[in-house]
């Protein structure tokens, strides 16, 4: 039996087992007046929602239920593509439901795409950090990056998980572009392919760059054929000059990922050794390791939020192409909120094809003390006492940050648009950054790495000035 808290999820049930699990499904089901006063106020104001994975459990269950014509779960990198779509549908405002550096990104693709008149709008008037971002704004990393300025042509490849503050501070002393989990490996090997002798320098996310320099350390085992389906300009030869010029930052992490380490992994393979494995790419080196494992027997992913969620999707539709019965456990390794999108799509798929036989089991990798007793008709929620949302006896439940954002805040939100409130709502504006970094605005300097790397996705190349500028 298993000693971590499990969902199982059917077209026409589901089953928890655990309290962490019961808090999480008992959201599942919102009241519907809830949703119908959401979507009414997002239609009348021409509002639209963009939210990330990791929203607590009751604020995802209503958000899940709201038309998809004005609301948008994603990660951090389709936050802003939704954003510009709510736009160019002719929304007026977009609330971001997330931490800082998310909605700071939306409003600077906004801009970009010439959408300069959609106001961009948060749920708190305080700072909502990240304890990620936090690590690249200090000391530490304003000297590594002055190391990074004496290397040979020189790229800062950083996080998008950061502020728009660090990115104009990095980009004003080594050229900077940013990437995520999805675009991270493909972003450094063309980098690489186009840039002679390219020095890269990946941070602030301590994990994920120990975990990228054990993929490239895999890749340089490969055959020259099998890189080549990687990267078509890459062999042997290239991965290992290219692993000689890979830096990264050792002292940032998140603290979700934090907690998926050694000792909850040896409970996962002792107690789940049949399981899929699904990993994000911030988690630690044993948790990423067991997900490089399974990934290449087919059996598991390390990447992104929507990298997990599609390899999910992928194993259901090949349970449902054979006849038999079937039950999915999948190890979800990473932030917890992103369940509910897992329940919502894999549902979906079930009752499409009228299969009540088969089933995903999430299995979290947490323990009964990520579960705090509150004064509440469920009597219990996710995140232990203190709201660290982590627990040293085995991973972490959720983000205190992402749980800034509360239904009751969204509300507020949008009744103040709704009211066109528009000095209460000034406060709930992404923060402007007008300061001067490298002669430009911080918000104009470190809008570029974005750009940079929207570049990349749209064209497949490093844009020609940021080439200029590495090697000049």
């Amino acid at each position: 039996m298993s000693s971590f808290p499990t969902l199982s999820i059917a077209a026409d049930r589901l089953q928890p087992e655990g309290s962490f699990a019961e808090a999480q499904a008992a959201y599942l089901s919102p009241d519907s007046s809830t949703v119908d006063a959401l979507a009414s106020l997002c239609r009348t104001h021409s509002i639209g929602i963009v939210a990330h994975y990791y929203m607590d459990a009751e604020l995802q269950g209503v958000l899940t239920q709201l038309p998809s014509s004005h609301m948008t779960i994603a990660d951090s990198l389709k936050m802003a593509d939704a954003a510009v779509e709510q736009a160019q549908a002719g929304r007026k405002a977009i609330v971001v439901l997330g931490v800082d550096f998310m909605s700071e990104n939306v409003r600077a693709v906004l801009d970009a795409a010439g959408f300069e008149g959609v106001a961009v709008y948060r749920l708190a008037t305080d700072p909502i950090g990240c304890s990620l971002a936090e690590s690249a704004e200090g000391e530490a990393y304003a000297g590594w990056l002055d190391a990074a300025a004496k290397s040979t042509h020189p790229l800062h490849v950083v996080y998008i998980n950061t502020s728009l503050m660090t990115k104009a501070k990095s980009h004003a002393v080594v050229p900077t572009i940013t990437c995520t989990s999805s675009n991270v490996v493909k972003t450094i090997l063309q980098a690489a392919a186009e840039i002679p002798d390219v020095s890269i320098w990946y941070g602030p996310d301590t994990y994920m760059g120990g975990n990228l320099e054990s993929m490239f350390q895999q890749y340089a085992t490969l055959s020259d054929e099998a890189i080549q389906q990687l990267h078509p300009a890459h062999d042997r030869a290239s991965i290992a000059h290219l692993l000689g010029r890979f830096e990264y930052f050792r002292s940032g992490n998140c603290i979700v990922h934090h907690m998926f380490g050694d000792d909850v992994v040896e409970r996962v393979k002792a107690e789940h050794a049949d399981a899929f494995i699904a990993a994000h790419l911030e988690v630690p080196g044993e948790m990423f390791a067991l997900g490089a494992q399974a990934a290449t027997l087919g059996r598991g992913v390390v990447g992104s939020t929507s990298n997990i969620l599609g390899f999910i999707l992928d194993k259901v539709d090949e349970a449902l192409a054979r006849p038999e019965a079937a039950v999915l456990p999948v190890v979800l390794g990473t932030e917890a909120g992103m369940v509910t999108s897992i329940v919502r799509k894999v549902q979906d798929k079930l009752r499409e094809a009228g299969r009540t036989d088969v089933e995903v089991q999430i299995i979290f990798p947490v323990a009964s003390e990520a579960v705090t007793q509150v004064d509440d008709p469920l009597g219990l929620i996710p995140g232990v006492q203190g709201f660290e949302g982590c627990t040293t006896a085995g991973g972490c439940a959720t983000c205190p940050y992402m749980k800034m954002n509360e239904l009751d805040g969204l509300f507020r939100v949008l009744e103040l648009i709704g009211e066109d409130q528009t000095d209460t709502l000034q406060g709930f504006r992404p923060r402007a950054y007008t300061e001067m970094v490298g002669g430009r605005t911080a918000a104009d300097l470190g809008s570029e790495p974005i750009l940079h790397m929207r570049h990349f996705q749209q064209h497949g190349a490093m844009a020609p000035a940021l080439v200029e500028q590495v090697q000049g």
